[in-house]
Formats: C-alpha cells, sequence, structure tokens
C-alpha cells in the first residue's frame, strides 16, 4: 500500500480527528469535513480545538512518530495577554515549571521572541477580545518536544496567558500563504 500525506491549515474550533467515538457529547467539528481524506488518515502532533495553523496528516504510523519525535522542529506564533517582558521570554527559553498529567514537569529550552509586527494571519472566525481590555503582544516559540497543552501553559506560567496559537512551521515545512482550511498533498516530510 502507498502511503499518502497531507499538510493543512487546521482551523479554530476543529478537532484534529476524524471520528468522535463519544457519540453522548455534542456534537463537533472534526478534519474529515474539510477534505475527502483516504481511510485510515491521522493527524500528526495534533493541535487543540482553539489552536490552528499547520497541521501534518498522513496514512503511514511510522512517519507519524519520526515527525512527533524532537528531530522535527515545530515554531508557533502565540497572541499573549499583555505586553510581554523580555523578563518572561528569557524565562520560557530556559525552560518553565508546567503541570503534565498531574505531574510537575520542566519545559526543555526553546527559541523564544518578541515578533516585531503582527503576523497576517486571516480573522480565525470568533472574536478574541476587544483593544479596550488592553495590549497584547506576538511571540515566536520553536520546540522540539509537544506535551499536552505545552505552550498555553508556558506562556501563564510567566504571566501573559495565550489568546490566540497558530503553527506556523513544522521542520522545513512552513505555512506561508496557505488558508485556512487549505489542505495540500505531500510527496515527503522534510526536516
Amino acid at each position: 500500500m502507498k502511503h499518502q500525506h497531507f499538510v493543512i491549515f487546521k482551523p479554530y474550533g476543529y478537532l484534529s480527528q476524524f471520528a468522535n467515538n463519544d457519540i453522548s457529547k455534542h456534537k463537533k467539528k472534526l478534519l474529515g469535513e474539510l477534505y475527502n481524506f483516504p481511510e485510515n488518515i491521522m493527524a500528526i502532533g495534533r493541535l487543540d480545538e482553539k489552536s490552528e495553523g499547520l497541521l501534518f496528516l498522513t496514512t503511514d504510523g511510522n512517519m507519524s512518530e519520526l515527525i512527533r519525535s524532537s528531530q522535527f522542529e515545530k515554531e508557533y506564533f502565540v497572541q499573549v495577554d499583555g505586553n510581554i517582558t523580555s523578563k518572561a521570554i528569557e524565562e520560557l527559553q530556559n525552560g518553565v515549571e508546567i503541570g503534565i498529567h498531574g505531574t510537575k514537569y520542566i519545559t526543555n529550552n526553546c527559541t523564544v521572541y518578541k515578533l516585531t509586527e503582527n503576523p497576517d494571519f486571516p480573522d480565525r472566525g470568533k472574536k478574541i477580545r476587544d483593544d479596550r481590555h488592553g495590549p497584547t503582544s506576538w511571540i515566536s516559540i520553536t520546540l522540539t518536544e509537544g506535551k499536552f497543552r505545552q505552550i498555553r501553559k508556558m506562556t501563564a506560567a510567566v504571566g501573559f496567558p495565550t489568546l490566540r496559537l497558530v503553527r506556523v512551521r513544522i521542520g522545513a515545512h512552513q505555512i506561508n500563504s496557505m488558508k485556512i482550511g487549505e489542505v495540500k498533498a505531500l510527496t515527503s516530510f522534510q526536516k
């Protein structure tokens, strides 16, 4: 069987899955509603319902393990509440303590910097908040790990909660000018 690979600009409000196994919950939006994907497709390195951006999809479980490994950098643009300080950026870079399933965890060193201009992303469909509630900042965070809701926990730990989270790069693949919900077939994944 020849495996198939895709990249998608995951929209806000969608789960990174293709089947809803819990029919008792109210209907959630699933990625399978956006494109006619092949059977056995899986998301690699999920994005939660409120997160957006670049997501790899594949029918190859071995490829999934490789891309989720520390060999692939994942870069996120993160809008945080407040005007982030250089001290908070330094703390993020050096690792902060977060909770993972009830256990304390210190994040690995990572690359973090404040963006000099706001990214030109399309509106996400649900307003984040009004400017009258105070300033916000955009930062870039590049990780080689991916714990459950890690970035949201990291920014909260340094006092600047995440308002919007968009993954812009996985390895050499960038979101560039993709539109929200757009799907592209890939022939390979590049580190």
